[in-house]
């Protein structure tokens, strides 16, 4: 099961991710869409970190994840703040017990793990169904050129005096599709490295498909940015993540 082990290191292998910048697109498109948003769900929170930066910009937030060693983590972090953040262990293709949302974010390519095409109208229509009418829903997703030319049959490395990673992107005969190898070694306290390794499983789409089944779960008036930009819709063929913003409607 993807993140079990890795959840420990999480944090430390993320250093320089980028979380500000979800952060500020996600209050930028709010802000232009003119909705009165007070309460998000953030899926796929993972360690929290989008989740607890939304909740000090003043959103109340419920954070889901399905790993229990993740929302561990976010928990800690949002009672050392003292946030009020729910935190739910839930997969998002039976998620269950949210009603009338404001909003729905699920970031850092939390839908490339929706590998079936089942799976994503299901999980499209578990959202849909969580948001009040006018509700927003905002994703990203690895863009379709950036998986074919820069991840799929590559490898990544990254080596420090705590932990080493290897990591094998391996596509297959379906286009978008990723199995992803990484091992790990971790130092423990007595200076001796631990060997973990994990599987994860990412498909992306095309922009097309993501619309279409965005049109055909209910969404309406849907929007398409390129890498963190809110200002123009059009994508260049060199971004390398894409976010959809879609609305509910008030029907």
């Amino acid at each position: 099961m993807a993140y079990q082990e890795m959840a420990l290191l999480y944090d430390q292998l993320m250093v320089g991710t980028p979380y500000d910048k979800w952060l500020t697109f996600t209050k930028e498109i709010i802000e232009k869409s003119g909705k009165n948003v007070s309460v998000i769900a953030d899926l796929g929170c993972g360690t929290g970190e989008v989740t607890i930066r939304l909740a000090e910009a003043g959103y109340m937030l419920y954070g889901v994840d399905y790993s229990t060693d993740m929302l561990s983590h976010a928990q800690q972090k949002g009672s050392k703040k003292n946030l009020p953040i729910q935190w739910l262990m839930q997969d998002l293709r039976e998620l269950r017990g949210l009603e009338n949302l404001d909003a729905v974010v699920s970031y850092c390519d939390v839908m490339n793990y929706i590998v079936s095409e089942a799976d994503l109208r299901t999980v499209f229509s578990n959202i849909f169904n969580s948001l009040k009418a006018d509700g927003l829903f905002i994703f990203d997703v690895h863009a379709m050129n950036y998986v074919e030319e820069q991840m799929i049959d590559h490898s990544f490395t990254e080596v420090t005096d705590e932990i080493i990673y290897i990591w094998d992107c391996i596509g297959s005969d379906v286009a978008g599709e990723m199995h992803h190898d990484l091992t790990f070694f971790s130092m423990d306290e007595h200076g001796k490295y631990d060997r973990f390794d994990e599987y994860h499983h990412q498909r992306t789409y095309s922009i097309e498909f993501y619309r279409h089944i965005l049109l055909e779960t209910g969404f309406e008036n849907i929007e398409v940015y390129g890498d963190f930009c809110s200002e123009n819709q059009k994508t260049s063929k060199k971004a390398e993540r894409i976010f959809f913003v879609a609305n509910k409607g008030s029907r």
